[in-house]
């Protein structure tokens, strides 16, 4: 089993989905772990949960577009474990879909915001606490729409999600030295709250399975299996990638 002793890792969008499957086996493999999200109650039952199966973990909830979250959340960690050694910048959000033409400014913005420049703020206030250990693994969740995959009606999930791939290689090159690794994790579809809202019904389940060249589509558990690699010093030489874990929809066109 991969393991993550001792190491202190953010997690971000932990309330649910593939970020509280990650929650649940970072702590497993040995992580202390602070968890983050807008909705603390739900943060809390994550975090007893943790607790009671051995894990140490902390929470703090807020908003990844805040720029002040994201510095008080590194002094957090920081303050409570003493260093920062892995962050996983899950938190996001689908948008509204809509054509092009019809999508509000403020609509862009918002979604722009949430998946884009919060990776931003987060590398921001992270990286800087890596450095001091002169090592440290940075995650961001992207897709696979965008990258080898365009979905009508999903302009600006695709620009978002693709920026983050585009931050990822900068980051990687820019800090690879000091030994920071930057990498993004591509899930294909999802059985998350956020994939549901994509559409719920069978019909489109059953499209959007059949996409994929298992014919299914994935437990935030095996997202999450990925997730801990990259976090894990078995990734040690791989930084600047668009890890697909996509279940074959990007090859797939049967």
């Amino acid at each position: 089993m991969i393991k993550l002793t001792d190491k202190v890792v953010i997690i971000t969008g932990a309330s649910s989905g593939i970020g509280l499957a990650s929650a649940k086996l970072f702590a497993n493999a040995g992580a202390k772990i602070v968890i983050a999200a807008r909705r603390e109650s739900i943060l809390q039952d994550v975090a007893k949960d943790i607790a009671q199966q051995g894990g140490e973990v902390r929470v703090m909830a807020g908003d990844v577009c805040s720029e002040q979250y994201h510095r008080n959340l590194v002094e957090f960690t920081l303050a409570e474990f003493g260093r920062l050694d892995v962050a996983f910048n899950n938190a996001g959000a689908l948008g509204r879909p809509g054509p092009v033409t019809e999508m509000s400014l403020d609509d862009w913005h918002t979604l722009m915001q949430t998946n884009l420049t919060s990776g931003f703020l987060a590398a921001k206030y992270q990286i800087p606490a890596m450095l001091r250990n002169q090592s440290g693994s940075l995650i961001f969740t992207s897709s696979f729409v965008g990258f080898t995959t365009g979905f009508p009606l999903q302009s600006a999930y695709a620009a978002s999600k693709a920026g983050l791939i585009g931050l990822t290689k900068a980051l990687a090159t820019e800090f690879g030295s000091q030994g920071i690794r930057v990498n993004a994790l591509l899930p294909g579809g999802t059985n998350t709250d956020m994939a549901r809202e994509f559409g719920d019904s069978e019909e489109v389940q059953t499209f959007v399975k059949n996409i994929h060249a298992l014919k299914r589509i994935a437990a935030p558990e095996e997202i999450a299996q990925s997730a801990l690699y990259l976090a894990s010093d078995m990734s040690g030489f791989t930084t600047g990638s668009a890890m697909l874990v996509d279940g074959g929809v990007s090859v797939c066109k049967t």
